[in-house]
């Protein structure tokens, strides 16, 4: 099975078995889920459901943890285009990190990344989205005390002496090799990571002492943080923790992961009601069979069926309805068109307290945004 996972681009049907194995992460086990219960009391339903499969170092971070000595959390949004459903899995289940474990929040907006990536994209575009994709973090309902935005060229006086340390332990082979970078990438592509790894020990250089970092994030974002942990030591600074989930997949589930680019892949935090609807109806692909005789009798596979993964990755959280509704996909008591009406209800339901909560936000931002004379 062929597939590609890189920090910009994923494609095929994704092997997460086979990726725990080439990226050299580790399956999240019984044991971690124990001791992550041991703090949180509960479970979320993406650790319940593996949809955060994998780690790196969690076991060392719940260890310093129960030492004392506090972790912070680091997550981040590259501005290039409208935030869709896909981008809430990971910064929801930090949202619930945050608040399980009263943690910090460094939230990174590399606004010149995918200006840099992506030809057609222009500073004035990442601006508009840098903006836009702001007001759907603070929708989320991140503890404003407690979570502080970094946008890369407006903090570049906080952040570039930092980044320029790592990008002196960084050579060309290392991010070839790593991103499958060449000759005619644009010298300001191959300096990126050092600016993303900064986040994952600002902290510690602001508060003048070591603080762990989790780095919840979607697998692909990975190789960034391999050499982070490669080159942190090196200057003296933990190895950040880091947690992966898998990628909600598109609507159509031709590809890896939902992509903005294509209108019948993803939904965004931004449709009205008749959008969802209209594209889920029209797109979402279907584990049923051909006919309602057919599905009655057979029954539908809800592994394939796109309406039950969304469900069960991301808008249902209760297990037992989320029981209920596999077995009566699978026994052929629930038919297609009625799994797409109940997912299409909770996105809606979702979206229109989202919807208000980034109308509200629209008054907070400057509250999120780090002011550089904090800094003691």
């Amino acid at each position: 099975m062929n597939f590609t996972v890189t920090p910009w681009d994923v494609k095929g049907e994704v092997d997460y078995d086979r990726l725990i194995k080439e990226f050299g992460v580790e399956k999240i086990n019984d044991e971690i889920l124990t001791r992550i219960k041991k703090h949180t009391k509960d479970l979320h339903f993406m650790l319940r459901r593996k949809v955060f499969f994998a780690h790196r170092d969690l076991n060392w971070l719940l260890n310093e943890y129960e030492k004392g000595n506090k972790f912070y959390l680091y997550s981040g949004r590259a501005p290039s285009g409208n935030v869709h459903l896909g981008h809430l899995m990971p910064w929801l289940f930090t949202k619930w990190l945050q608040d399980q474990f009263d943690a910090e929040l460094w939230f990174q907006f590399p606004d010149e990344e995918k200006f840099l990536f992506k030809q057609e994209l222009t500073s004035e575009d990442t601006e508009k989205y840098l903006h836009e994709n702001m007001l759907d973090v603070i929708a989320i309902g991140f503890d404003q005390k407690k979570t502080k935005f970094l946008v890369d060229t407006k903090h570049a006086d906080l952040m570039y002496k930092e980044a320029c340390k790592i990008a002196k332990k960084i050579t060309f082979s290392m991010v070839k090799s790593s991103f499958g970078l060449n000759e005619q990438t644009n010298i300001g592509a191959i300096f990126y990571t050092s600016m993303q790894t900064v986040p994952a020990f600002l902290p510690s250089v602001i508060k003048n002492k070591n603080i762990p970092c989790l780095i919840p994030h979607a697998i692909d974002q990975d190789p960034h943080f391999r050499i982070t942990r490669d080159i942190l030591p090196k200057l003296g600074y933990y190895k950040p923790a880091s947690i992966q989930c898998m990628f909600l997949p598109s609507l159509t589930g031709s590809s890896g992961k939902m992509s903005s680019s294509e209108e019948s892949s993803a939904l965004h935090t931004i449709d009205p009601p008749e959008v969802v609807a209209k594209k889920i109806r029209k797109y979402a692909f279907s584990g049923g069979q051909a006919t309602v005789e057919e599905h009655r009798k057979k029954g539908g596979n809800p592994e394939i069926d796109i309406s039950y993964q969304w469900l069960r990755m991301l808008f249902e959280p209760d297990d037992k309805k989320l029981e209920k509704i596999y077995y009566d996909y699978k026994s052929g008591k629930l038919l297609t068109g009625e799994l797409k009406e109940i997912l299409i209800e909770k996105i809606n339901s979702f979206l229109k307290e989202h919807q208000r909560k980034r109308e509200l936000a629209k008054k907070q931002i400057d509250k999120f945004i780090y002011k550089n004379n904090m800094m003691k």
